[in-house]
């Protein structure tokens, strides 16, 4: 199973968001929740120690997030449905 955690800077709103999209965009990939387990967190819970296979961030953070032994997806648009289509197709080679 593959770790994605989604992390904004201050609240959780745009983190929830993130994840609401990455959860659509996984199904019409065709990959199940059994597969994939994501979360949202804001900056200052999330930890690189939590072991995440991707930490998906705006570029307005991308500085102060560590990956740990994941990688980290970069949004230029965190709103845009179509740019995180884009990455997660690559990813999950879909």
């Amino acid at each position: 199973m593959k770790k994605i955690c989604t992390v904004c800077g201050q609240g959780l709103g745009s983190s929830l968001i993130v994840e609401m999209n990455i959860k659509s965009i996984l199904d019409n990939l065709g990959l199940s929740e059994d597969e994939v387990n994501i979360t949202h967190k804001n900056l200052n819970s999330y930890s690189p120690s939590d072991n995440f296979d991707f930490v998906v961030c705006g570029v307005d953070l991308s500085d102060s997030i560590d990956p740990g032994k994941g990688q980290k997806i970069v949004l230029n648009n965190l709103m845009d449905k179509v740019e995180l289509t884009n990455k997660f197709k690559e990813i999950f080679k879909k």
